[in-house]
Order: structure tokens, then C-alpha cells, then sequence
């Protein structure tokens, strides 16, 4: 897209998304050739219509240089003239309404009172001397400095509090962890997990098989069992059966169960992000952003998961970039090596249609809600690859087993994951390269797994 239009569309994003009705657009922007019916299906997936509205408008960005003028016949051709002309215009009008004169309030002039007469002044007492009292010392010091200019000493005279303007809201005189709740998590089974094994991909594809990928879904399969949880497994799935399998999860009555578990073994990559970094691959090449991936399963499109926990597990890496670390002192840290077979799940960044500009991401950060009862917790930092053994699965994976099986009986999971990114940190890929998972956490409680002591 021409920089000139892309310009406009940033200018009136904010009218855009709150007057764009998209699934209007959809067969036209189809028609026109500007969107996929892939890249129109990620849009709808994307939330309410404000998200729908503001990822047409930013993927819009993305496509060629007769998007704009095309983007305009469908906005005229599904009625919304007046979205068309602001952006024909190039920029909203702006009114400024002429201030309304005030008449000026006459008051009525009062007659003149007479005057009294003097009283005769008494004769003036003579001043006492007042006590001297010594100063107190209160530990605080004041200097002056003399040769300041009156401009520059510091003013002495308080400041009136501004209470009248704002009330600063009371808070609880102590937050301990003791007060914190913990989720429900007593139900027989727990809940579904879903695991998505991807390790033989298309030739066309250009991506590799991941070998080693098996022993970490054997794994985890176990000890989610173990945990009480209904596990599937489905391997090597393409873009739109993966999309398919969420879709199924969501539609499930998870009202009996406490809890809801996705688990996505893949190759991965970085992409532009507003909710969720990274995106996993199908089998066939295609990628699904790992924030669609949660809105399968948030309070609008999984009604019955409303309040209880839905945990992602990420095995896939978040980019293409290597970490070789930083030196620490010896005492500090006992490096372990991994084995000759590691490999990367790392794709290079993509450039589809998922992609968002910079300039966009802080009109996303203030406008969406923040997702509740979410955590996705990723083998690898955002951009960088994730290291996976061929012969004994990857190094996240193995120590979330580890860690599950030696502390969910007494710990919590957020305490326990940050076990693993302990661990995992110490690990080094040919004796150079390391890796370090974290999460994006929005729990509101403590959570517990079924285990036993």
C-alpha cells in the first residue's frame, strides 16, 4: 500500500473501528481479490467487531497498492457512504463551534449609606516582649542558598491538598498470599486436554519433521492423565484442522469440568501481535496465531469455561534468533549441556496478513480488555528458538513433566513454571546456545492440580 494511504488509514483508525460494520465488507473484499478466505476467517476469528474492525483495518496495511482505492468501492457498494468519503477526503473535518457571548450581569447600585461619626482613638498599650522559645530539632534541615535570586529560593509555603478534586481509594492495609483464593479444581475429571502433536509436515512446506516430538506428547499425555484430565491427542494436522479442533473444544459443555488444557507441539514463528505473541505451524505450512488459538476458548466463545482456568502450553519456537547468553560469575550457576541432537522448531518471522505496524500497538494496548483466567506458557522467550532433543524430547517439555510430577502434590502452577524456566535456563545447546521459557500470566487465583501426595 502506498505510504500517502496508509497514512489515512492511520488517521482515521479511531472512526474506522467504531463505525466499521466488516462482515458487510467480506464477499466484496473476497471478490476484489484484497483478502484470502484464509486471512477473512483469522479476522472473524479475531473477537467482537471492534477486534474484527480494527484487524480488518490493520491487515489492510499489509496488501498491495490497489487495496486502498478497492477498499473504498466495497465501503460505497455496502452502504457506508459516509466511512468512504472521510477516507477519499484524506482526514476528518474538524468544527469548532464559535464560543456563545455571555451578557454581562448588571447589578443594581445600592444608595450610600451616611457616615458615622469618629470615635476617638484610645491611647496605645505598650508592647510586651514575647517569650523566646528554644528551637526543636526535628531532623530535618533546610538550606537556603543566599546569593539565590528571589526567584530561585524554595518556596516554604504549603501546598493545600487537592482532596476536594480526587479521593484517592482506600486500600486494604496488607495483601498476603495467605488471603489469595484458589480456583475450584476438585472436579472428577478436571477437564479436557488437548494436545496437537504436528511432526511429519508437507514437503511443500519447507519445514522439517520434528523428531524427538513424540516422546514429549507420550509425556505429557501421562501426566495430564495423572492429573485427572480427559486427554486427546491428534497428530501432524494441517492449518484448518487444527482451527477445526479448537472450534470442536470450545463447543463442548465444559460446565461439570474446573478447567481447560491446550497443548501445542510445532514448529513456530514470530509474528505481530496485539493479545499473544508467536504462531504455531501446521503441517501444511500454514500458520495459527497463538492469540486466536486462546479466543477458541475466552468468555464469549466458550460460555461454560466463563471464570475457570484455560492454560496453553507452547512447544514451538518464538522466532529465529539464537541466545547465546551472558556470562554470570562461576559461583552463581552450574551450567548443564544438552545433547549433540538438539534441534530448533524456529521459522523466520512471517510477513502475512497477521502482521500489525508499531505505530499501532499502543491504540490496541488501551483499547482491548485484558483477557481473565488465561495463562499461555511458552517454551521460549518471544523472537527466539526453542531447543529439542531428538532423542529425548525438548528441554521444556521434559522439565514440565519433571516439575509436575515432583510438586504439583504442594505447589502452585505459576510457582512450578517458574521451577521450569529455572531449569531450562541453566541448559546449553552445544555447549553455547540457551533458552529461556516464560508465561503471560492472567490467573486471578491460585491454582492447584489433582495430585497425588
Amino acid at each position: 500500500m502506498e505510504e500517502r494511504h496508509r497514512k489515512i488509514l492511520q488517521r482515521n483508525r479511531i472512526n474506522l473501528v467504531r463505525d466499521l460494520d466488516p462482515s458487510d465488507l467480506y464477499d466484496c473484499l473476497y471478490e476484489r481479490g484484497i483478502f484470502t478466505q484464509d486471512m477473512l476467517d483469522e479476522i472473524k476469528s479475531s473477537g467482537t467487531r471492534l477486534d474484527q474492525a480494527r484487524q480488518l483495518v490493520r491487515d489492510l496495511e499489509t496488501r498491495g497498492s490497489r487495496a486502498f482505492p478497492l477498499f473504498l468501492e466495497c465501503l460505497r457498494e455496502t452502504g457506508q457512504h459516509s466511512l468512504a468519503e472521510l477516507l477519499q477526503n484524506g482526514a476528518p473535518a474538524v468544527h469548532i463551534q464559535p464560543a456563545t457571548p455571555t451578557r454581562p450581569v448588571v447589578q443594581p447600585l445600592r444608595p450610600l449609606q451616611p457616615l458615622q461619626p469618629l470615635q476617638p482613638l484610645r491611647p496605645l498599650q505598650p508592647l510586651q516582649p514575647l517569650p523566646v522559645t528554644p528551637p526543636v530539632d526535628i531532623g530535618i534541615q533546610i538550606k537556603h542558598d543566599v546569593t539565590a535570586s528571589p526567584e530561585q529560593r524554595p518556596n516554604t509555603t504549603p501546598t493545600p491538598s487537592p482532596e476536594g478534586e480526587y479521593i484517592r481509594p482506600r486500600l486494604p492495609s496488607r495483601t498476603r498470599r495467605d488471603s489469595i483464593k484458589s480456583y475450584k479444581m476438585d472436579a472428577s475429571p478436571c477437564g479436557h486436554c488437548l494436545i496437537i502433536n504436528n511432526v511429519e509436515f508437507d514437503p511443500q512446506s519447507e519445514l522439517s519433521n520434528r523428531k524427538g516430538s513424540n516422546i514429549d506428547c507420550d509425556k505429557l499425555e501421562r501426566r495430564f492423565k495423572a492429573l485427572n484430565f480427559i486427554v486427546k491427542v491428534k497428530n501432524n494436522l494441517k492449518q484448518k484442522q487444527i482451527k477445526h479442533e479448537l472450534s470442536a473444544l470450545s463447543k463442548e459443555d465444559h460446565s461439570q469440568y474446573d478447567c481447560c488444557v491446550v497443548i501445542m507441539l510445532s514448529h513456530g514463528t514470530e509474528v505481530s501481535h496485539n493479545r499473544f505473541p508467536g504462531a504455531v505451524y501446521g503441517v501444511d505450512g500454514l500458520h495459527v496465531p497463538v492469540q486466536h488459538i486462546t479466543n477458541y476458548l475466552n468468555g464469549r466463545h466458550c460460555p461454560s469455561l466463563q471464570g475457570k482456568p484455560k492454560l496453553f502450553f507452547i512447544q514451538a519456537c518464538g522466532g529465529d534468533e539464537r541466545d547465546t547468553g551472558f556470562e554470570m560469575s562461576p559461583d552463581e550457576v552450574t551450567p548443564s549441556f544438552g545433547g549433540a541432537d538438539d534441534q530448533t522448531d524456529a521459522i523466520p518471522m512471517s510477513s502475512s496478513s497477521d502482521s500489525l505496524s508499531m505505530s499501532d500497538e499502543p491504540d490496541a494496548r488501551a483499547t482491548l480488555p485484558t483477557p481473565s483466567d488465561i495463562l499461555v506458557s511458552y517454551s521460549t522467550f518471544p523472537g527466539y528458538v526453542s531447543w529439542r532433543d531428538t532423542q529425548s524430547g525438548s528441554w521444556y517439555v521434559e522439565m514440565l513433566d519433571h516439575i509436575l510430577e515432583e510438586n504439583a502434590a504442594t505447589d502452585d502452577l505459576v510457582t512450578m513454571l517458574m521451577m521450569v524456566n529455572h531449569e531450562v535456563s541453566q541448559n546449553s545447546a552445544k555447549g553455547l546456545y540457551k533458552q529461556m521459557p516464560g508465561s503471560f500470566n492472567f490467573l486471578r487465583k491460585l491454582l492447584y492440580f489433582q495430585a497425588q501426595s
